[in-house]
């Protein structure tokens, strides 16, 4: 008798827990959104074209830690929509970490968003390379604290969500054993 209520109490603790990492990844994914958002429509931070491309695993995120958080008594789907946010944050933490490298000329970065090391050497040539180049450049941060800036903040955030989305992802799958 006391097996069985150690097994319901550690299947409401996995399942407590499952929802809280799931609650988590869910307002985490929104504070990003929200605060990518705000810096560009109140702080006026223009986002070059990897900012805008960074967005998108929080964008597929929402409505997938949204469902999984709704589908969280059932096990396969908790346990699929835990595995998938996982691979969605663990993507989305090597895309930052790619731009942030481009932002430190550690790699180099896409060409319609990167400053030319080339020199034009006619008028044709300049004009062609300014009509080429965005306005925003992916790499010169347009902000940054102690020399992390906004690409570097993802890197970090989407390491958590990812590290939650895992930790998910292991209650989902425990309760199936349990």
């Amino acid at each position: 008798m006391t097996l069985r209520i150690g097994n319901a109490a550690t299947a409401r603790y996995r399942r407590a827990m499952q929802r809280n990492a799931l609650l988590l990844i869910l307002l985490g994914s929104v504070a990003v959104v929200g605060g990518a958002l705000l810096t560009q429509y109140v702080g006026g931070l223009v986002p070059c074209e990897l900012c805008l491309l960074e967005r998108w695993p929080y964008y597929i995120g929402i409505p997938v830690a949204l469902l999984t958080l709704i589908a969280g008594r059932h096990r396969a789907p908790a346990s699929i929509g835990a595995a998938v946010l996982a691979l969605i944050f663990i993507g989305s933490s090597g895309l930052a970490f790619y731009h942030a490298g481009v932002e430190r000329h550690w790699f180099e970065g896409p060409s319609a968003c990167t400053a030319s090391t080339t020199v034009a050497t006619t008028i044709e040539q300049l004009r062609a390379q300014l009509m080429a180049t965005q306005p925003v450049l992916c790499d010169q941060p347009q902000w940054s604290f102690h020399g992390l800036t906004l690409a570097g903040l993802n890197v970090l955030a989407s390491l958590g969500l990812a590290l939650l989305s895992l930790v998910a992802l292991r209650a989902a799958l425990s309760r199936r054993r349990s």
